[in-house]
């Protein structure tokens, strides 16, 4: 059946030529004519070049193979460490975090204020070593402690006094007393607080230099 419906086009084809009209090429648009004129049912002319496919957009990357744009944050292994308190006395529901609090000059404080009596024992957070002993017009007397991989410091200002015997390279322990709380330094003399202040050492390790943390997240 469908080898004579293939002869009637030819034979339509052959027609056109015998009758004078030469067709030296034949698109599929007039392929299609011819088929029509001769009773054939349409026909499939498949096109010479099969269309593309449809695109498929690829797949984000997952999130664990992207860059971070922030370091990620200290604060777990801080919590990790199970720093004690740096007041005698002192209740973990007493803390509040003043780090984003403004301060003279437009300065940030980058601390937590803990207010006490005057002469209230200030303890050492955690084991390491007294880094510097230090005395500052803003700080006051103040204590650089550093823990004992040297990854963090802890700074104590606003000093009293120190703790008798106190000095640089000392070994410490959790809980030591390393001074006294008071009003030394830029503090309110009517205002007794610790400044408490936690900053990630840079791997110069110097005393002075590093990334501050807020001390809220250590016990948060």
């Amino acid at each position: 059946m469908r080898r004579g419906r293939s002869s009637i086009v030819w034979a339509c084809i052959a027609g056109a030529i015998a009758g004078g009209t030469l067709v030296w090429t034949i698109d599929r648009a007039r392929v299609q004519a011819l088929a029509d004129d001769c009773g054939e049912p349409d026909v499939e002319v498949r096109p010479s070049t099969p269309p593309a496919p449809p695109r498929v957009p690829t797949a984000p990357p997952l999130a664990r193979d992207m860059p971070s744009s922030e370091p990620a944050s200290p604060a777990p292994d801080l919590r990790d460490r199970r720093l004690g308190l740096p007041v005698q006395g002192l209740d973990r529901k007493d803390l509040r975090s003043s780090f984003d609090e403004q301060r003279s000059g437009g300065r940030r404080h980058e601390a937590m204020d803990i207010l006490s009596p005057r002469n209230t024992p200030v303890l050492a957070v955690d084991d390491g070593t007294v880094a510097k002993l230090f005395t500052s017009k803003a700080g006051g007397l103040t204590v650089y402690q550093f823990d004992p991989d040297s990854v963090y410091a802890y700074y104590y200002a606003h000093l009293e006094r120190y703790a008798p015997g106190l000095q640089e390279h000392q070994r410490l322990k959790r809980g030591d007393v390393i001074g006294y709380v008071g009003t030394s330094g830029n503090a309110p003399p009517d205002t007794p607080h610790l400044h408490f202040a936690i900053f990630k050492l840079t791997e110069a390790k110097q005393w002075w230099k590093g990334t501050a943390i807020d001390p809220f997240l250590a016990w948060r």
